[in-house]
């Protein structure tokens, strides 16, 4: 049951390999095309300015893509047809080879990236937004910013979900775990009309399982993991145990990157010096560039993987600006390369917004790190707290208010929303979880997901509510394992896990293990770069290989058991406590028939192992909504 599953419910995404989209792709469609088919031009109905416009316009075939209009466009001798037209030099065979391996290959795209003439330039400092009125008795702000959105473009306010909705996304949002069946009950039965906002309050409070779940998200975020390239050789740090104790003990997230970017002790040292790679390496895989990169994504939303290179086709950042940062970490003097060439330059130590302050490159490099963290934590850098709160909000609500989450320097749908929370965190003393908690309390969190509108693609995003969001790996490892009873029994992570208030140990989570392949096949990432917004879509190879996966079926035949014992054997205690444990609600007649049919009346460890695997490879168990 479960192999034939997988496939047809994550979706499939092409697994052939493309070709690089910025520095193949992109030369030979500014070189060819983009006259005619980018920016404000789209003759002949085709625009070329994002992966959308392109898919959309039915030139490519996904499904077969050696059938695409666009290659008989490119490759046709008809003077009617061939693209570039007659008047124009043809494509030569390796641009053409280029474009189809492109189409080919799926047509992949950078997402920061598009022929689009842009005229929006971020703010750098931050914006007092004064609240609209309350309207309808919703007093939140993020409700009153919202309320004031959808009226001006006449869209309906997104229904409220109800208990159960509401408690299982509240749960794996805040924790990641699933509540258990006493949880649901208890939460139902409540009648105090504060229960949402203290059940909140609870899971923010609940330290160790709070901690749990963030690693995953600063883990990728950071580079961070416990295995991988460079931990053999030496040439690789971890910074978790500093990383586990900053999130159990909520430590404002201005001193976090402090702490990151100009260590004060080795325990925080890992991520600035990156992976030190073996062999010879290209001039964009140096540490000091690692260095540029990861500090530019991670704190400022800024891809700056192109300017390390070249002066970026992206958006306004040069190679100046990539080495500039380069040169704060660097020990000794940094010649530029341009595409991997040796300028003869040399990179001058300079931060990218000197509006705020300069690194003085004349100083040593641990107080040029000290500047450099003063600067990029500065209460006026806004492009800072902007960064961070879009992320924050990207997790609770599916889509940031800036969308790609590292291209910071595209419009906001609403930049009322987006300045007053960054203003908020900033007045919070940077407190991610008092971040959360304010995200988490408004009517707009607590709203029906939209349904997505596939056929809206590339379109101008409307907000129409929360958008569903599919599990990470370690969440649905680690339901899956407290549902089978099945969780490991050690931490690759050497932290304090005993609550302080209870003196409870919880269960070990996925996010203090190591990688393994199961975990690769639900969308972890390998961490040698950093990872700001997980695939949504499982490909084809990797469907595959979670429906073959061992992993899986042991923690199953281990669950029916134990689910038999519970429940006595019982057909309907069995179903009941599956979907109120797996989905947080009892089952519809219809499924309490058609599985304890199923079952029988004595069922067979075999048959509630499918049973298991029915229910968590429901969409309604993947999707968190």
């Amino acid at each position: 049951m479960a192999g034939g599953g997988v496939v047809g419910w994550f979706g499939l995404t092409s697994e052939l390999q493309a070709e690089d989209f910025v520095h193949d792709v992109v030369p030979v469609l500014k070189r060819n095309c983009v006259h005619c088919h980018g920016g404000l031009k789209a003759e002949g109905d085709f625009s070329l300015n994002t992966r959308e416009t392109v898919v959309e316009s039915g030139h490519v075939d996904l499904d077969s893509p050696e059938d695409s209009y666009l290659l008989e466009l490119i490759t046709s001798s008809d003077p009617g047809l061939q693209m570039p037209p007659p008047d124009r030099p043809r494509m030569s065979e390796e641009e053409i080879g280029v474009l189809r391996r492109w189409v080919e290959g799926g047509v992949k795209w950078d997402s920061a990236f598009s022929f689009e003439i842009k005229t929006y330039e971020p703010p750098l400092r931050p914006r007092e937004v004064e609240l609209p009125a309350a309207r309808d008795g919703r007093h939140h702000p993020v409700d009153r910013l919202l309320d004031r959105y959808l009226l001006e473009r006449q869209l309906p306010d997104p229904p409220t979900i109800d208990d159960e909705t509401f408690l299982r996304r509240v749960s794996l949002d805040l924790v990641g775990l699933l509540p258990s069946e006493e949880q649901r009950d208890a939460f139902l039965s409540d009648q105090n009309p504060n229960k949402r906002s203290e059940l909140i309050e609870s899971l923010l409070n609940d330290e160790i399982r709070y901690a749990d779940h963030w690693m995953t998200f600063f883990n990728d975020l950071l580079r961070n993991d416990y295995s991988g390239t460079g931990f053999i050789t030496g040439g690789r740090k971890q910074i978790s145990v500093w990383l586990y104790q900053s999130l159990r003990t909520n430590k404002p997230f201005d001193v976090m990157v402090r702490e990151l970017v100009a260590p004060p002790t080795p325990d925080s040292q890992g991520f600035i010096d990156g992976i030190k790679w073996r062999g010879d390496v290209s001039a964009g895989q140096t540490l000091p560039i690692q260095f540029s990169q990861s500090i530019s994504q991670s704190f400022l939303g800024i891809n700056m993987k192109c300017a390390s290179c070249h002066d970026s086709f992206v958006d306004r950042w040069k190679l100046t600006d990539a080495y500039g940062l380069a040169a704060i970490y660097a020990d000794r003097k940094l010649e530029l390369h341009r595409c991997d060439k040796p300028t003869g330059e040399t990179a001058q130590a300079a931060w990218l917004f000197p509006e705020l302050g300069q690194v003085d490159p004349q100083a040593p490099r641990a107080e040029r790190l000290e500047q450099l963290a003063g600067l990029l934590t500065h209460p006026e850098n806004g492009r800072f707290a902007r960064t961070i709160v879009n992320r924050l909000w990207y997790q609770l609500m599916g889509r940031g208010i800036v969308h790609p989450l590292d291209a910071m320097q595209n419009e906001p749908w609403n930049e009322d929303l987006l300045d007053y929370l960054a203003v908020e965190f900033v007045r919070s003393h940077y407190d991610l979880k008092a971040m959360l908690r304010l995200i988490a309390t408004s009517t707009a969190y607590q709203s029906r997901s939209e349904v997505a509108d596939e056929t809206g693609a590339g379109k101008t995003y409307l907000y129409r509510g929360p958008r569903a969001k599919r599990m990470t790996a370690e969440q649905f490892l680690d339901n899956v394992w407290r549902l089978t009873g099945t969780a490991p029994t050690e931490s690759d992570v050497p932290v304090e896990r005993q609550s302080g208030q209870s003196g409870e140990i919880p269960m070990i989570r996925a996010s203090l293990k190591k990688n393994t392949a199961l975990m690769k096949s639900l969308g972890r990432p390998m961490r040698e770069q950093i990872v700001s917004m997980r695939p949504d879509r499982m490909t084809t190879l990797e469907a595959i290989d979670l429906a073959n996966e061992p992993t899986l079926a042991n923690a199953f035949a281990e669950g029916a058991v134990r689910l038999i014992k519970q429940n006595d054997g019982n057909p309907e205690r069995i179903v009941r406590t599956l979907f109120r444990s797996a989905l947080c609600r009892e089952p519809t007649e219809r499924e309490r028939v058609l599985l304890t049919g199923a079952l029988g009346n004595h069922p067979a460890e075999t048959s509630v192992q499918d049973a298991m695997w029915a229910v968590c490879m429901l969409p309604e168990f993947i999707l968190i909504r």
